[in-house]
Protein backbone atom coordinates (compact mmCIF):
# COMPACT_ATOMS: atom_id res chain seq x y z
CA UNK A 1 0.00 0.00 0.00
CA UNK A 2 1.49 3.47 -0.86
CA UNK A 3 1.07 6.38 1.17
CA UNK A 4 1.92 10.03 0.82
CA UNK A 5 2.95 12.42 3.87
CA UNK A 6 3.56 15.97 3.49
CA UNK A 7 5.81 17.84 6.26
CA UNK A 8 7.26 20.85 7.26
CA UNK A 9 10.12 22.23 9.34
CA UNK A 10 9.34 23.78 12.22
CA UNK A 11 11.55 26.75 10.82
CA UNK A 12 9.29 29.63 13.40
CA UNK A 13 11.27 27.56 17.07
CA UNK A 14 13.96 26.23 15.46
CA UNK A 15 17.43 28.63 13.31
CA UNK A 16 18.05 27.27 9.81
CA UNK A 17 21.75 26.50 11.15
CA UNK A 18 19.96 23.44 13.26
CA UNK A 19 18.45 21.94 9.57
CA UNK A 20 22.32 22.19 8.25
CA UNK A 21 24.29 20.72 11.25
CA UNK A 22 25.07 16.80 11.94
CA UNK A 23 21.82 16.53 12.87
CA UNK A 24 21.00 17.70 9.12
CA UNK A 25 23.79 14.71 7.78
CA UNK A 26 21.79 12.18 9.93
CA UNK A 27 18.69 13.04 8.46
CA UNK A 28 20.16 12.80 4.88
CA UNK A 29 21.98 9.22 5.77
CA UNK A 30 18.11 7.87 7.09
CA UNK A 31 16.38 9.10 4.66
CA UNK A 32 18.95 7.34 1.93
CA UNK A 33 18.52 4.18 4.78
CA UNK A 34 14.95 4.46 4.14
CA UNK A 35 15.05 3.97 0.44
CA UNK A 36 17.34 1.55 -0.10
CA UNK A 37 14.90 -0.77 2.72
CA UNK A 38 11.91 0.17 -0.36
CA UNK A 39 9.97 2.23 2.03
CA UNK A 40 10.41 5.31 1.38
CA UNK A 41 10.17 5.59 -2.90
CA UNK A 42 10.11 9.05 -3.33
CA UNK A 43 10.87 12.32 -1.86
CA UNK A 44 10.25 15.96 -3.08
CA UNK A 45 11.28 19.58 -1.40
CA UNK A 46 8.23 21.54 -0.94
CA UNK A 47 8.61 24.49 -2.97
CA UNK A 48 6.08 26.77 -0.57
CA UNK A 49 7.85 26.44 2.90
CA UNK A 50 11.01 23.98 3.94
CA UNK A 51 9.88 20.54 4.05
CA UNK A 52 8.94 17.65 2.36
CA UNK A 53 6.20 15.38 0.73
CA UNK A 54 7.53 11.59 0.77
CA UNK A 55 5.67 9.02 -1.45
CA UNK A 56 6.23 5.68 1.15
CA UNK A 57 4.73 1.77 0.32
CA UNK A 58 4.58 -0.25 3.47
CA UNK A 59 2.18 -3.15 4.64
CA UNK A 60 0.26 -0.50 7.39
CA UNK A 61 -0.09 3.11 8.12
CA UNK A 62 1.70 2.12 11.66
CA UNK A 63 4.93 1.03 9.32
CA UNK A 64 4.98 4.67 8.14
CA UNK A 65 4.85 6.40 11.73
CA UNK A 66 7.46 4.29 12.72
CA UNK A 67 9.64 5.18 9.86
CA UNK A 68 8.89 9.09 10.07
CA UNK A 69 9.23 8.83 14.16
CA UNK A 70 12.96 6.94 12.91
CA UNK A 71 13.98 10.65 10.75
CA UNK A 72 16.57 12.44 13.02
CA UNK A 73 14.77 15.23 12.30
CA UNK A 74 11.17 14.57 13.77
CA UNK A 75 12.72 12.67 16.61
CA UNK A 76 14.21 16.21 17.51
CA UNK A 77 11.21 17.84 17.00
CA UNK A 78 12.10 20.18 14.10
CA UNK A 79 9.64 18.32 11.95
CA UNK A 80 5.67 18.45 11.42
CA UNK A 81 3.91 15.69 9.93
CA UNK A 82 0.80 17.80 8.47
CA UNK A 83 -1.20 15.20 6.51
CA UNK A 84 -0.43 11.04 6.16
CA UNK A 85 -2.97 10.03 3.14
CA UNK A 86 -3.29 6.34 2.64
CA UNK A 87 -3.91 5.67 -1.62
CA UNK A 88 -5.53 3.67 -3.81
CA UNK A 89 -5.57 2.63 -7.01
CA UNK A 90 -7.46 5.42 -9.57
CA UNK A 91 -10.49 3.16 -11.46
CA UNK A 92 -10.44 5.07 -14.09
CA UNK A 93 -7.53 3.15 -16.33
CA UNK A 94 -9.60 -0.39 -15.66
CA UNK A 95 -9.10 -3.05 -12.75
CA UNK A 96 -5.84 -4.04 -11.75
Amino acid sequence: MQFVSISRRRVDAFPPEAFTSELGQRETARVRELYAAGILRQVWKRGDVPGACILWEAASEQEVRDAIASLPIFAAGMLEVATLVPLEPYPGFGQA
